[in-house]
């Protein structure tokens, strides 16, 4: 190629680059999307696309569900509205716009990236976009329940407890806590997977397991506590168990134990809801 061919080739390249860059900034530009970044199982989710056409005339927009199309508007065509049923995601037309997408009701599958495209008419036939996330979340209706508690323990028991939490999308995490002192130690925490429901909603199960010590009782009470977190922190539940200490001589002595629940309120009244705890448990109150 010539050096003349070379100068005319570069000529071009640069016109094209700059006549580019000036329809951009002349026409359609700053297309940005406002989706909801968490919405309930069942709601209504409104979507935002926003941008400026300047000297342009609008083409069509185009909104998009992890690349799939599900919606577009163009204002030439009869009718202006089209859509795509994606993973059960269902458009709104009546609501929905050049501008607005409407999503009625959003189910756990309508969680995905929403990405917005404008398109221009002749002669920039400009195109942008836009996008963002957005998490349809399940809030358990349950608390998390507690399993395999005793009413009391003496010191060198072994203490098995296993914590379940409702059904979530996404799953809970659970986090043990002893006299509100929060079990970090992998050796006291026994890790399940999460069950999978139908329609996908899961249950989250974590174990603690333990030897009583002397340290672990306050007053001669200990309070373990179980905590379910749908992350981010849209919901949390707790669930309580008071455990009593036994002393040796009462093993096996119920009316001693009953002595000792009379002879003292604040004893009397660990032990009561010991109880409770364990009942509520069982779903019997």
């Amino acid at each position: 190629m010539s050096s003349y061919n070379n100068l005319t080739f570069l000529f071009f390249v640069i016109t094209a680059f700059v006549t580019i860059t000036l329809d951009e900034c002349d026409g359609l530009s700053n297309v940005h999307v406002t989706v909801p970044q968490y919405k309930l199982r069942g709601e209504i989710a409104f979507l935002q696309c926003d941008y400026d056409l300047d000297e342009d005339k609008l083409y069509s927009v185009k909104w998009y569900k992890d690349d799939e199309e599900l919606y577009r508007y163009m204002p030439r065509a009869d009718p202006p509205q089209h859509s795509y049923t994606i993973d059960a995601t269902r458009v709104d037309h009546h609501t929905s716009d050049s501008k607005k997408l409407v999503l009625r009701p959003v189910s756990l599958r309508s969680s995905g990236v929403y990405r917005c495209e404008v398109s221009a008419e002749a002669p920039s036939f400009a195109s942008a976009q836009s996008e963002a996330r957005m998490q349809v979340v399940y809030l358990p209706k349950d608390d998390p329940m507690i399993s395999g508690e005793q009413l009391q323990y003496q010191i060198g028991d072994e203490m098995s407890l296993n914590c379940t939490s409702g059904k979530s999308y996404p799953a809970s995490v659970l986090h043990w806590y002893i006299n509100d002192q929060k079990v970090e130690s992998p050796l006291q925490l026994v890790k399940y997977p999460p069950q999978v429901h139908p329609h996908g909603l899961m249950t989250s199960w974590l174990g603690l397991h333990f030897i009583v010590g002397a340290h672990h009782f306050m007053d001669g009470s200990m309070k373990v506590r179980c905590i379910a977190v749908v992350s981010p922190v849209l919901w949390q539940g707790d669930r309580e168990s008071v455990v009593q200490r036994m002393t040796p001589a009462l093993i096996d002595n119920r009316e001693a134990l009953l002595l000792v629940k009379a002879s003292s309120e604040k004893r009397h009244a660990n032990i009561k809801l010991a109880v409770l705890a364990v009942l509520f448990a069982a779903n019997l109150i």
